[in-house]
């Protein structure tokens, strides 16, 4: 079947992405969403596959082989043969299995891929594979984030806010998933405009809306910014892909924050999150500090097998602004880890760190 774009949250675990366009997370436009429409149809053949756990099994391994777009990276990084990866999962089945065995079997075999955009939906369950997070200290308290926040903070859309008492502003975004508008994040930010500083916290942000978080990032430039780039697959070779296309952000129109900013990073920082601290690294008066994230910068597609369970899968990679891959995430400028010594006295080691690097550049 023709892959269909996915409109799934790249992090949605909870329900199965629907069949409308999205991409990384985020809306895209109508002349975008056709062009991948006729791109992949007219490129590739789709074969029929018999409604058996082998057929299955077949249908699932050849959308990825045909449309996945990392599988030559992931050879490159991981030793990921995917053609021994059929070989030894197809040696797995058998006609009388049921389709919790089936789904088990099936569920392994994408989770080889390390790709926290790659799910398999069925009624009963999802197949996924977390490692980018789970394998990983998480740097993060959520008891901790809401001492410091207090319960006086603001809330302006997907934003809470304050002063700290050292004059330094606290803002956090928990989520790309809810709708954040220019004007919620000029209020927030013209708010705090008498602080000397600002901590932007995104710790276990897993993503959401890409034109949310490049939103956000509109408000931290003062120029257009070349932050990245883009390809398109072109056809069934795992090499068939479109010259990049550069990405760029433009400074937005209301208020732009224009002091020293500390963004606090781990590795649930993934997809459009991911993308935002991609579009800001290295940019002026931004130090990225805590954890490196979680990657996640391909495009999310679905494709249905013929039981009926959904197939999501990366299809289009984002690079960095020098073209480096950011799909396994990106480094922070500054490595800070939780200490569990501040943990126990109610201290958040990041925060406390991101404030001494303010109050030093003052």
């Amino acid at each position: 079947m023709t892959p269909k774009p996915s409109t799934s949250s790249p992090l949605q675990h909870q329900l199965p992405p629907s069949l409308t366009g999205r991409c990384r997370g985020g809306g895209f436009s109508g002349w975008f969403f056709f062009l991948l429409l006729l791109l992949f149809p007219s490129c590739i053949k789709e074969e029929t596959h018999p409604d058996t756990p082998q057929g299955n099994l077949d249908a699932l391994w050849t959308t990825i082989d045909r449309h996945y777009c990392f599988l030559t990276y992931k050879q490159q990084t991981l030793g990921l043969d995917w053609n021994a990866i059929h070989a030894r999962y197809s040696q797995r089945l058998s006609d009388k299995m049921n389709s919790n065995q089936l789904f088990e079997v099936l569920a392994e075999m994408i989770a080889e891929l390390q790709d926290g955009h790659v799910n398999l939906y069925a009624a009963h369950d999802i197949g996924r594979n977390w490692s980018w997070y789970e394998d990983h200290p998480s740097n993060f308290s959520q008891q901790l984030q809401d001492a410091y926040l207090g319960t006086d903070y603001k809330i302006a859309a997907a934003l809470k806010y304050r002063i700290l008492p050292d004059n330094i502003a606290y803002l956090v975004c928990n989520s790309f998933q809810t709708g954040l508008g220019d004007g919620n994040i000029s209020e927030a930010l013209h708010y705090l405009r008498t602080c000397s500083g600002l901590i932007l916290d995104l710790r276990d942000n897993s993503g959401g809306e890409l034109t949310n978080a490049q939103r956000l990032a509109q408000h931290f430039t003062n120029e257009r910014r070349l932050v990245g780039y883009i390809s398109h697959k072109t056809g069934p070779a795992h090499d068939d892909f479109s010259q990049p296309e550069p990405e760029y952000i433009d400074p937005a129109q209301g208020v732009r924050w224009q002091k020293n900013t500390v963004i606090l990073t781990n590795r649930r920082c993934y997809s459009a999150t991911n993308t935002f601290i991609r579009d800001l690294k290295g940019a002026p008066r931004i130090t990225i500090l805590g954890d490196q994230t979680g990657g996640g910068s391909g495009l999310p597609f679905s494709s249905e097998l013929p039981n009926g369970w959904s197939v999501r899968f990366s299809a289009c990679p984002m690079f960095d602004q020098d073209m480096h891959q950011i799909e396994f995430g990106i480094q922070p400028d500054t490595l800070v880890s939780l200490a569990q010594e501040d943990l126990s006295k109610g201290i958040d080691t990041l925060i406390e760190t991101a404030r001494s690097i303010l109050h030093h550049a003052q």
